[in-house]
Formats: C-alpha cells, structure tokens, sequence
C-alpha cells in the first residue's frame, strides 16, 4: 500500500472492525455532540413552535383578517364605510384608566379611610387597569372564556341600571373585591359579573402596565374618560368575506384601502403578522439562546478534541504497527475519521431526538404559562440546522488530533508516552479545521435575523477562547516558573499542572467558557435589576399623570404642589403621531439603521416647546427662540437622527390626527432617559401643534413615604376621574420581571455551557487515568499515604479550579462592562458577590471531579499495575 492512496472501501472496513470494541473513550465525546445539539435544537424548535403558533393562530390573535389602529381620534364616516362595506367589523376602544373598588369610594365618603391600616389601604384603594371597551359584534375570531361561563354580551350588559364589567382575576386581589361586587372606572360604576379565563387576542396588546378591565363599548362615555385629545386607541378588526381571506386577497385589500386613505395615520396590521412586537421578541430570545447553546456546542468541542486525541493515545500501537506495515498516512486517517463520525451522528441523533421532544416537554410544564399560542410539533428546519453545527464541530476539533496522528511516524507513536511530538499538521488539515470553524461562525451569523448583533456574539466568544487558550499556556509557564516551596505535596501539585499530557488546557478551556458566559449574564443581569429597582426609581419620579386636560392643568397642579412631600412639579403637551416621511421619502422606503427602526413601526409620542427641555443638551444646530412663531420646526433625538441618517436642514413628516405635517429639523439632542423624567424623541416647536387637540402629561416627584404617595394618587384620581396615574414603581417592577424571565432563561442555557464543560473537564480527568493511576502507585511505593496523595491532588485542582475561575471572572466583567456602559450607555456597578460565588463554584467542582477520578486511581492495587508496568 506503500505510496498509493488506500482506497475508500478498506478504510470503512478497517474503521468498522475497530468499532466491534465499543465506544470506550467516547461517552464523554457523545455526551459533549448530544449536549450542544440538544441545546440547539431544543431552542429552535420552541422558538418555531412559538412563532409558528403566532402565525397559524393570526385570525385569533389579531382578532380579524386585518386590524386598523387610530390613536386620539375615530375612524371618519368616509373611512368607516369603506371598511364595512361588505365585510364584518368589530370596534373596540383601549385606553388605561384608573378602577376602585365602590367599598372604597364609599369609606372615602364616610370618612373611614384613616381607621384603615396602610396595608389594608394600599391593597383596598385604588390600581391601574387596561380598559378595553368593546362592541357587540367582538370577538370575530376566537372565543372569549369568562368564569363563571357567560356570553360576554350579557356579562356587560345593562342590568338594574347597571353596566356590567369583567376583569383578569389579579385585578380582584388588588382591589379586594369579588364577582357580584361595584368597581368604579371614571365616573361609572361597574357591577362585576366574572373574570376573563380567555381573551383571543390579548398577545396583540404587547406590554401591560395592569389587568385587563373589559367593558361594552356604549358604556364608555358614562366614565367620562374620553375627552379631546385623550390617549385612547381605537381598533378596527375586519373579517373579509369567505372567499376572499387567502393571503393575496388580505394584501389587495390592505393595498387597495391605503391607497384610497393615504394620510389616514392609521396602522394596519394583518393576520400574516398578527403580533409583530411579540414576534420580534420571540425571535430575538430564540436568536440569543441558540447562540448560547452555540457556545456550549463549541465547549463540547475541546471535549470532542480530547476525546479524539485520548483514543488515538490507546491506539498508538495500532497506528504504529499499521504505519511498520506500510499503510500510508492517508489511510489512518481516513480510518479514524470515519470512526469519529460514525460515533459524532449518534451523538447528534441524542441531541436532535431532544429536540423533536422540547417543543411537548414544554407545553406539558409551562404551557398554561406561556401566553403565546404555540403549535406543537416536529420542525426540520431547526433540528437539520442543529445536525450542521453538530458535524462541523466534530469535523473542527476532530481533524487537528487526527492529522496529527497522520504524521507522526511510527517510532514517534512509540515515544509518544513519555516524550509527546509537537508537530503542526500538514496545511490543507490546517485549512480543513480552519474552514469548518469558518462555516460554523458564517452559518450562525448568515442565518440569523439580527446579524450585526450575531457577529459580534460570535466574535466576542471567539476571543474568549483565544484569551482562555492564551491563559491555559500562562498557568502553566507560571506553575514551571514557581519558587521551589518547602511542601513536597504544593511541589508535585504544580508539577502536575505543567507536565506533558496535564489537563490544564482542557480545564481552563471548558469551564472558563462557560463560567465567563454566566459571569456576564450574571453581572449584566444584576446591574440592570440594581438599576430597575435600586438606582432608578431613587432619581425617577413618584408618578406618571396622563390624560390631563389642559384646562384641569392648574387646579391639578394647586392641588399637588399644596401636598406635602411633593418636591416637583412638572407638565408638558403631549400627542401622538406617526412618522410619515423623512426627506419626502414615505416611511416604509426609508432606510434606517436596524437599532432605529422602531421609531417608523407605530405611533410616537411628540410634544412643543419653547425652550430647551430639562435633561437635554444640543448636539447640532441652535434651538429656536422662544416667541418663535414661524413654520414648524422639530428637534430630533441625536441617537435616533444618526439612525436615520439626517442633519440639520433635512425635513420630517408626522401625521397627526390624520393631518401631515412637514418640519424641519432644527437641531439634535443628546438625551438623559435614566432620569425618567419627561422627555421626547421629537419636540416640535409652537405654534401649530398648539391648536390641536391634545392632553397634558405630568410628572409628581416626592420625598414621603408610600402612605404619602397612596393619599396624593387617591386625591388627585378621586378630584379628576379622567385622569390616569402611573406609578414609576410598579411600572419598573414589571420590566423588572421580565427581565428576571429572560436571565432565568439565559442562565438555564448557560447551564448546558457549564454542564458541556463539566463533561470535558470529567473526560479530561478520564483521559488521564491510566498516569494518575501510575503516579498513585510510585507515590504508594515511595511511601506516601493514601491521605497525602489526596492532598497532593486537591492543591492541584484547587489551583487550577481557582485560576480558571479568575480568568473567567476578569474575562466575564470585561464583556459585561462593555455591554453595560457602550451598549446600553448605563452606569456600571461592580459586584463582588457575584465573581466571588463563581470563583468558589469553580473551585469546588474542579476539586470534586479531581478527586472522584483520583479515588478510582487510588483504589487500583499497586502489584497488578507494577507487573503490568
């Protein structure tokens, strides 16, 4: 065979024959591929699950074939009678209000309130709630589930004078009330007949601040909450007919209807993409995790890379002895390469039959919490996916080892034992290993949605490695170097982490990948939450006043400035409208950077004023006088006008309330949004936006105590029932939950990385056995107790668990401070409890798998190994 290259066949038949041993050496190299597919796939098919049900459940979610938004104002009779015309159309009203139990209003009226404790008071008073004011005609699609079981219509009906209401069930612990009870929205009061167990289409809503309140639509101007300019959004939800719900037909519509209203300012949504922001969040989740579960896949991969260099030190004199018969090098490792393989596709099998079940496992634990309609079943595309990763990292971390044995001649193989030779493979195995890597990056970042944020996932994981690579080769110079200790056990410790075939690359690699990856989630996670609930809510204000009419501004604000406690006191116009244009361009052609699209994707909150709004500072241009009384002119956020590409001099149009206007931008802002104070992306200036119709919002801040805060929203929300009062509080305890759902999840994948690298570090210890076994038995020899020996190995791991731990500590803060201060442009705090239970974990496992390896070596009688040796 000796320079002809061995034919295809004989290296199958050769490979299978070695197989006939079983899979000794490669559990850890299975358990490494199953892991990391599984992670993959497992998040894939959720996420597919999740979006698939988003888009298959659309009618149900969307609550119609298309739903028209309005913010401030009714559809037109012209516009109305377009959109019925031949179709079903449902109208709902949806603002937030402010609901009271009647046991309330009437111990206010009594005067009872003060022989109340503050505890009883807080939970009997008064909560925010998302009122939605429905027709007879809701829902068109989808059931809506009361308890007890009721038609909806006479739930809200009018009963002994009274109009009905039916509310989420957390609402009646906030008020203390119960089905039967009055409950008090506006001026109106409600008798509650049951609790929501279903609303189809509340995953459309988004973000809620409170429990869902529902009402009958012709019960809403008895609340008196719907006045001019008030943030109410008005949907419009259209069943098309039968034959004309295919997906084309609702886009002919869509279009036909936009080109007969084109400065209509409404938002259309169909039911192709009946949830857009729930969407965009499931999708970015999904894309985070499964970069994650890369990661912990890439981990397997030292774990893959070691397993394969163990198995071919076992066959070193089957390679040897292949080799003094004339087998090429091509042949061997072609051999051992289709050995690797065939043991990687059942690791990946493992790994995808993991996720064929995820998306059931799921629905069978968390289901009734997820309020996403998911649809359950197989998807090929996430688990053919995760197979790719599965081989290309087996082929990344497989081919260096195996080349290596290509080239290594048989004398070499032989001395290998003692006197390891380092040789670099040949330059198209250097290729080979470089391009698998290369594929597996591009595929991770070309698949991905968000691809700027995937690159640098992926180019921040792959310096990590480096650094981690770098820092293995630094342990183990600086434990060369170390001073001669008077302690022989500290000696061989250190010896043991520099010595030919140590496990310290293999350690540092694997845990600290891990480790730095749930340091940074941990740090990040911990500064936003310190932020959320400690930093914030200090700086921000008590509360947030919305829907005040201009003409109720002064006496409301006599009414708070007279309370005590209250610090400050501030109002501003607000309106909403919707970016129409930029530079004469309509909205949906302008190209704008993908971190400043959501300011093109609804409505936006604008505002007027004359002078420079407090927590703001000019980045271009000059603010415009205040008597300035020429054509409209716009200040821009500096962030969002770099997004959009624009300078002072370039033009921009919103509609408001169905009316264009063009302005043109004035200047730039830098903004300081960690205040919480009031502040808008765009400030137009007087004038114009002056005469519509609009509202006024304010902010309350104070130095008093919750019962203070509890008596002034009481007083304010009794003395103008229109008005809605926000609490910064509950507001940042909300955000704060989600946030503390996403880093459970995080830390969960996380969880596979550290558990990838927990295998790697046990088949590391695995693969050095047979010289632990070796050295346990001269050491036995020479004397040593079983005591000793133990010592000698828990300052080795200790050492190394410890120094794995430090780098991926300081390697996890870095990457977190990045984040925190150049991402997210948000104070940075050091946490020490965090590093330092890292670091004590690390240690701690590093020492505990050690010693379980070390305590099977121990265990080995001496004389079997001496007659071997």
């Amino acid at each position: 065979m000796s320079g002809v290259e061995a034919p295809l066949g004989l290296a199958f038949r050769l490979a299978r024959r070695e197989l006939r041993g079983g899979l000794s050496g490669f559990r850890v190299f299975i358990a490494c591929l199953a892991l990391g597919v599984a992670a993959i796939a497992g998040v894939g098919s959720v996420s597919s699950a999740l979006t698939r049900g988003l888009a298959e459940g659309g009618q149900d979610i969307l609550g119609g074939d298309v739903a028209l938004r309005l913010i401030h104002r009714e559809a037109a009779p012209e516009e109305f009678s377009y959109i019925s015309d031949g179709n079903a159309v449902s109208v709902s009203a949806e603002m937030r209000a402010m609901a009271r139990s009647a046991e309330e209003m009437g111990a206010r009226s009594a005067g009872e309130i003060g022989a109340r404790s503050a505890e009883e008071d807080a939970s009997r008073g008064q909560t925010l709630v998302e009122l939605k004011a429905v027709d007879d005609a809701y829902p068109l699609y989808g059931a809506m589930e009361l308890s007890p079981q009721m038609p909806l219509e006479d739930a809200l009906a009018i009963r002994d004078g009274r109009p009905g209401v039916v509310v989420e069930p957390n609402l009646l612990t906030r008020l203390d009330v119960a089905v039967g009870d009055l409950v008090r929205i506006g001026d109106e009061d409600f008798e509650l007949r049951a609790t929501i167990a279903h609303e189809p289409d509340r995953v459309s809503d988004g973000f809620a601040l409170g429990p869902r309140a529902m009402i009958a639509r012709d019960a809403l101007p008895g609340t008196g909450l719907v006045q001019p300019g008030s943030l109410v959004e008005y949907y419009y939800r259209i069943r098309l007919p039968e034959g004309a719900r295919a997906s084309a037909d609702i886009a002919a519509w869509v279009g036909a209807l936009n080109a007969r209203f084109p400065d209509a300012g409404w938002r259309v949504t169909d039911r192709s993409d009946s949830a857009p922001g729930v969407r965009r969040f499931v999708e970015r989740v999904a894309l985070f995790l499964l970069l994650v579960g890369l990661t912990a896949l890439v981990v397997g991969g030292v774990g893959v890379a070691n397993a394969v260099k163990s198995y071919l030190d076992g066959k070193r004199e089957v390679i040897a002895t292949f080799k003094c018969l004339g087998a090429p090098g091509a042949l061997i490792f072609r051999i051992y390469l289709i050995q690797v393989m065939a043991l990687a596709a059942v690791g990946i099998a493992i790994g995808l039959a993991f996720g064929v079940v995820a998306p059931f496992i799921v629905d069978a634990v968390a289901g009734d919490m997820i309020p996403i309609p998911a649809e359950m079943g197989v998807y090929w595309g996430p688990l053919l996916l995760a197979a790719a990763y599965g081989v290309l990292t087996a082929l990344a971390f497989a081919i260096w080892p195996l080349a290596r044995a290509r080239e290594v001649p048989a004398t070499g193989l032989f001395r290998d034992i003692i006197a390891p030779v380092r040789r670099f493979p040949r330059p198209v195995y250097v290729a080979a290993t470089a391009g698998a890597l290369f594929v597996l990056a591009g595929l991770a970042v070309a698949l991905a949605e968000e691809r700027l944020f995937a690159l640098w996932f992926v180019a921040g994981a792959a310096c990590v490695f480096a650094v981690l690579r770098v820092a293995a080769e630094g342990i183990m110079d600086l434990a060369a170097k170390a001073p001669r200790f008077r302690s022989p056990e500290l000696r061989l410790a250190l010896a043991n982490i520099h010595r030919p075939g140590a496990p310290t690359p293999a350690v540092v690699l694997s845990l600290g990948l891990g480790l730095t990856l749930l340091v940074t989630v941990s740090l990040i996670n911990g500064n936003l939450t310190g932020e959320i609930t400690k930093e914030l809510p200090e700086r921000a204000p008590a509360f947030f006043f919305v829907d005040i009419q201009p003409d109720q501004t002064d006496a409301m604000e006599s009414l708070v400035t007279g309370t005590p406690g209250v610090t400050a006191f501030n109002r501003v116009p607000m309106l909403r409208g919707k970016i129409a244009a930029v530079n004469g361009v309509p909205s949906d052609q302008v190209e704008v950077s993908p971190d400043a699209q959501w300011a093109l994707r609804g409505d936006r909150g604008i505002t007027y004023s004359a002078t420079l709004p407090e927590g703001s500072s000019l980045v271009r241009g000059k603010w415009w006088p205040a008597d300035y009384a020429g054509p409209p002119l716009v200040s821009f956020g500096e962030d969002l006008a770099q997004g959009f590409g624009i300078d002072v001099g370039d033009t921009i149009t919103v509609n408001v309330l169905g009316r264009e206007i063009m302005a043109e931008v004035a200047n730039t802002r830098a903004i300081d949004w960690t205040s919480l104070g009031i502040n808008f992306v765009l400030v137009f200036s007087p004038g114009l936006l002056s005469s519509a119709p609009h509202t006024v919002l304010a902010t309350v801040e104070m130095d008093a105590t919750p019962e203070q805060e509890e008596a002034l929203e009481r007083e304010v929300t009794s003395a103008f029932p229109n008005i809605t009062s926000v609490r910064v509080r509950e507001a940042l305890d909300a955000v704060n939950g989600l946030l503390e759902d996403f880093a459970l999840a995080v830390r969960a994948i996380g969880g596979v990385t550290l558990a990838a690298g927990v295998l790697v570090l046990a088949g590391a210890m695995a693969a050095g056995f047979r010289s632990r076994v070796r050295d346990a038995v001269l050491l036995k020899v020479l004397g040593a107790t079983r005591g000793r020996i133990l010592g000698i190995y828990i300052r080795e791991y200790a050492a190394l668990g410890l120094a794995t731990a430090l780098v991926a500590a300081v390697a996890g803060t870095a990457a977190a401070y990045v984040v925190i201060t150049m991402i997210m442009e948000m104070p940075w705090h050091f946490l020490p409890g965090t590093l330092a239970l890292t670091v004590l974990a690390a240690t701690l496992v590093t020492v505990a798998l050690g010693l379980l390896g070390t305590w099977r070596a121990l265990s080995v009688p001496s004389a079997g190994e001496l007659r071997a040796d």
